[in-house]
């Protein structure tokens, strides 16, 4: 079993599991173990291979898979049965070949999670680690369009912008739309919406530190928790530069601008897109640029963030490195 000395899930230091204030976002307050009592999906153990047909995976997005979770009578989290509604989704492990670095998945989105949350103040989905019987590692996370009493309403961006693989490709949720028109999204949509237009121009200036060139239009959504729509809590966020062999800036092919730009230098992009952005967004100039700062300078807690995760030494020191150098971009 594994022997933890950080939390899980917030990554505070001198913790063996889940911490207090961890189990109240992610469960709570529930004493929830951070052991789960079932291997791994990817594991060739009988029991996997039964859980894995009993669980009834929700998703598959590339090479990423993921299942339905609910806390069992033991405090243990557990896959979902027949009919029974998921208040959690798992991630293990991915099988794609196309992937470097698999086994440490699950622990760059839990970081890349953490630090938006943490050192940013990024509204993000409730999430920590948990571990299968040999000690692997998967991320959790907890619905936010999942309540007491059923669900609630929630659309995400190639839905809204009516982009289906039938009618925009296989390839819809990345070759159609850019940034500038997901903003449009929430303007037409969310009453609020120069409010979440600002924080939708503060996860698209993550994503672009944190190198998540996976931001496509079904990583953004709206949810209706109450009488209206609101941009949901960021989810998905991961620095796909730690896995993929050929990374991209933007996950839209357009990026920021609705004609679209060239980003093939990876030195066209930088503090004069951004600004231009904001701009046609419509943040004030004084806004953007305050923005642009702060998520330029270095940020003591980033770092922390990182030497503590479950991140391998080399990755840490990548993850670092090239989000170093993106922050720095944002200067000229």
């Amino acid at each position: 079993m594994i022997q933890l000395h950080v939390c899980p899930s917030t990554l505070a230091e001198g913790f063996d599991t889940y911490s207090p204030s961890a189990r109240k976002i992610l469960f709570d307050g529930l004493k929830v173990s951070h052991c789960l009592s079932f291997p791994s999906p990817a594991s060739d153990a009988r029991e996997a291979k039964e859980a894995v047909k009993n669980a009834g995976r929700i998703s598959l997005s590339g090479a990423q898979p993921k299942f339905s979770m609910v806390i069992g009578e033991n405090l243990s989290l557990r896959y979902t049965v027949e009919s029974e509604q998921g208040t959690y989704i798992l991630k293990p492990r991915p099988n794609g070949y196309q992937l470097m670095n698999k086994e440490y998945c699950a622990a760059n989105e839990h970081l890349t999670m953490q630090i938006a949350s943490q050192a940013y103040n990024i509204e993000t989905a409730a999430n920590g680690l948990c571990f299968f019987l040999d000690d692997e590692p998967a991320y959790i996370t907890r619905r936010f369009d999942v309540y007491s009493g059923g669900k609630y309403q929630q659309e995400d961006f190639a839905s809204l912008m009516g982009y289906t693989k039938a009618n925009g490709g296989s390839d819809y949720k990345y070759c159609n739309g850019s940034y500038e028109e997901c903003a449009e999204i929430i303007a037409r949509f969310v009453k609020a919406s120069r409010i979440d237009i600002l924080r939708f121009f503060r996860l698209v200036l993550f994503n672009f530190i944190s190198l998540n060139d996976d931001a496509h239009l079904k990583n953004f959504s709206l949810v209706n928790r109450g009488k209206e729509y609101r941009l949901s809590p960021a989810y998905d966020l991961i620095n796909t530069s730690l896995h993929l062999y050929e990374p991209r800036i933007f996950a839209l092919d357009k990026g920021l601008f609705r004609e679209g730009m060239v980003t093939d230098d990876t030195h066209s992009v930088g503090y004069k897109e951004f600004l231009e952005f904001g701009k046609r967004i419509g943040i004030p100039e004084n806004m953007a640029k305050r923005e642009l700062e702060r998520f330029s300078k270095d940020n003591p807690l980033v770092d922390s963030l990182i030497d503590r995760s479950f991140l391998s030494a080399p990755l840490k020191k990548q993850y670092r490195l090239s989000m170093n150098y993106r922050r720095k971009m944002l200067t000229f």
